[in-house]
This record gives structure tokens, sequence and C-alpha cells, in this order.
């Protein structure tokens, strides 16, 4: 029996209105969330800002490379895309969000 008394008194009561509890129950909800935000969320709207401020600095004369892997230098601007040539005498219209990546000049 004395077993049994510990264990009931080890329990919480109904209706004990303990507000801390409700806390401790939806701590890992939130911890999971905070981990989430700083895995996932946050770097990835990095990567969106970096990439939209890149598309943004576009201008003539910026050797590009395509998410499809051509190579091409700009020769015109436009709000939705370029124009570049890939070859001499070659000249192609890009979408801007096909740009992955403008090649720095060593």
């Amino acid at each position: 029996m004395p077993l049994l008394n510990l264990l009931a008194m080890a329990s919480p009561g109904e209706g004990s209105g303990d507000s801390g509890s409700f806390l401790i129950q939806f701590a890992p909800i939130i911890l999971i969330f905070v981990v989430f935000w700083f895995m996932i969320i946050r770097p990835q709207k990095k990567n969106q800002d970096k990439r939209k401020t890149m598309i943004e600095a576009l201008k003539r004369g910026d050797k590009v490379v395509t998410s499809g892997g051509l190579y091409a230098e700009i020769r015109d601007v436009h709000p939705d895309r370029v124009v570049a040539t890939i070859s001499d005498g070659v000249k192609v219209e890009i979408s801007k969000q096909a740009i992955s990546s403008v090649m720095e000049e060593s």
C-alpha cells in the first residue's frame, strides 16, 4: 500500500490548475519550430535574398551561367529577361530566373 500512496502523490491531480504544465507540454513543439526556423527557413530566406540581389544587379557585359549550363555574356537587360550571346553572332533571350550565377572576373 505505501507504494500506491507514493504514486498517487507523485501524479498531479485533476484540476490542479498548474499553468506551468501547459507550457511544459508545448515546449517540444516550440523547440521543434525554433530548430526548423534556424536550420531550414532562415538559410533558405537568406539564399533567396542573395539570389534576388544578384538578379537585380545584372548589367551589360556580365558573364553568366544559366540553370541549363549555358555560359553567356549579357548584351541587353530587360525587366524579365536578358539578351545574351553564347557565341560569336549567336544571341539568345534568357529569363532572369534561369540565370543561376554570375561568373566573377579573374
